[in-house]
């Protein structure tokens, strides 16, 4: 595994997309001819100028876009690298025999990039996406507005789930390594209460509730972690062979059931 990510994070030092088409390819004539007709088009080829030009600051916008997307994705193949690296070498050593160092070499970058990622060796072994939560508040709130705020809460979380239970390694090594070292809940539960203030906002803008005056928007969202942890926490306790997502709904089942007392 460690060949395979060294050969992917190398290529990162070279941004450059191959076979990048050049910004004044437009014209059917080469690059001088399409330079001489967006600068010299007067009178009654003012329109065909016009046009060109268009077409051509077009064509930059999108290949602008693709640059841009490709730059995105091997920053997110960089972060998960170093997570991954983080919670590999933890796994292995223990907490306080890794460094950032190591965990910068596992992952073949430089230390400086590391902390481009991540503050700290802790932030690394955490390694929550900071995209995840705008896109569970985005996936809430997206919700169809028939959905009670519970249906609509408890839908997110089980397709969040899906996607969790999806990555059998790093989740499964994710969660090893975070019970075998209490030092690192600390930092994982801050995480935690950031995202509830999160979701607090979005169920207040759903619901027409205000945080910090209506009970609804905090409680929900705090139902909605406390879900998800109590899920994670049966998966792990169960070597991970019940589905994530079966143990998620079984939750909400007794959440929305009014958690009657086990028989």
């Amino acid at each position: 595994m460690r060949l395979a990510a060294r050969h992917v994070w190398r290529a990162e030092r070279d941004p450059s997309p191959p076979g990048a088409p050049p910004d004044d390819s437009m014209s059917d004539s080469g690059p001088s001819r399409n330079r001489s007709s967006t600068t010299s088009c007067t009178g009654s080829d003012d329109t065909l100028c016009r046009s060109r030009k268009l077409a051509l600051t077009a064509r930059k916008d999108d290949h602008g876009r693709v640059t841009s997307g490709l730059r995105e994705r091997k920053k997110l193949a960089t972060r998960q690298a170093l997570h991954l690296a983080a919670l590999q070498l933890v796994d292995e050593r223990g907490l306080d025999e890794v460094s950032v160092d190591d965990i910068a070499d596992r992952a073949d970058v430089s230390p400086r990039t590391f902390f481009n990622y991540f503050p700290s060796k802790v932030d690394a072994v955490v390694g929550l996406d900071p995209s995840a939560l705008q896109q569970q508040v985005e996936a809430f709130l997206g919700r169809p507005a028939d959905e009670s705020p519970v249906e609509a809460m408890r839908a997110v979380t089980r397709e969040q789930a899906v996607e969790m239970a999806e990555d059998t390694e790093l989740w499964p090594l994710r969660l090893k390594v975070i019970d075998a070292h209490p030092a690192i809940l600390g930092r994982l539960a801050a995480a935690f209460g950031e995202s509830e203030r999160v979701l607090a906002g979005a169920i207040a803008e759903r619901t027409g509730t205000r945080v910090g005056i209506d009970a609804y928007p905090t409680l929900l969202a705090g139902v909605a972690a406390a879900a998800m942890r109590t899920s994670l926490h049966r998966w792990f306790t169960g070597d991970f062979s019940a589905p994530l997502p079966d143990l998620v709904e079984e939750t909400w089942d007794l959440l929305t059931a009014g958690l009657p007392a086990p028989h």
